[in-house]
């Protein structure tokens, strides 16, 4: 199952995304947000509607968090690009909210960077109130479902300080969606690809069952510091082959059972 939010009359709906003659298409409005479910969106009631192809509609990010945690470093190929050392626990930062960007938004790319890059990862979309979990405990419960996440990064200034909350943070550096895919339809554990293309092109190809860290370790561990709440979103870090972009080129970020979340760069 996959839900969407999206624009329609001016108003912003969740909508459940099915296959209507071979094309992905909004057939149902839920009447319930999706974070208000307690993870069990299948039992929430809709309204059916007339289909609206998934391509044609306006959409918005398909969430809207208390938080973007997101784990730093949790490929070791990636760490090594960087010249980095392979963290021993989840290294873990924050994006603000006003980062978020709707799929099909664009990317400016700020005035005081010399070097945007783009990072392809599956987000982690939480579905319950999730504190002090114990070790061992199943997180699966507490996940609402997986979409596709850019954590758009200004290189120079991550690289000249030791808090990355604007190298991280600016407006626009997060593109979120296009849809959120439940646990039915993909398991991270077992691996899922993820692949980020620039123009066409392939820049990172990726698989979850490469991550140093595990959903569960990653999940658990941020427990332990902070409540997560429906809705909020878990960034789980990204393959090798990061690079940066400049105005006018298009990443897409294609995470495997979800989609493909695509958006363009402009400069500031």
């Amino acid at each position: 199952m996959k839900y969407c939010r999206f624009q329609v009359n001016g108003e912003a709906q969740y909508g459940l995304v099915e296959s209507v003659a071979g094309r992905d298409s909004i057939g149902r409005i839920l009447l319930t947000a999706p974070e208000e479910s307690d993870g069990d969106v299948e039992g929430l009631r809709t309204r059916r509607i007339e289909a609206i192809a998934l391509d044609e509609a306006k959409l918005l990010a398909p969430v809207r968090p208390t938080k973007i945690v997101c784990v730093g470093r949790n490929y070791r190929e990636h760490a090594a690009e960087l010249g980095s050392e392979v963290p021993t626990e989840p290294l873990l930062f924050f994006k603000p909210n006003s980062a978020l960007l709707a799929p099909g938004g664009v990317v400016k790319r700020p005035k005081i960077s010399e070097r945007v890059d783009f990072e392809g990862e599956l987000c982690v979309v939480v579905g319950r109130k999730c504190h002090l979990l114990a070790d061992g405990e199943d997180v699966r419960p507490y996940i609402l479902g997986y979409t596709c996440l850019n954590d758009v990064t200004m290189r120079d200034i991550q690289r000249k300080e030791d808090q990355w909350a604007r190298a991280k943070g600016f407006d626009t550096s997060c593109p979120v969606g296009p849809v959120v895919a439940d646990g039915l339809d993909l398991d991270p554990w077992a691996g899922v690809g993820v692949e980020t293309r620039v123009n066409g092109a392939v820049r990172q190809s990726g698989n979850t069952k490469d991550f140093i860290f595990p959903l569960d370790v990653v999940i658990r561990f941020i427990s332990q510091a902070m409540t997560l709440l429906p809705g909020d979103l878990i960034a789980t870090g990204t393959p090798a082959g990061v690079g940066p972009v400049v105005a006018g080129d298009v990443m897409e970020i294609s995470v495997e059972g979800v989609g493909v979340l695509r958006n363009s760069v402009v400069d500031e």
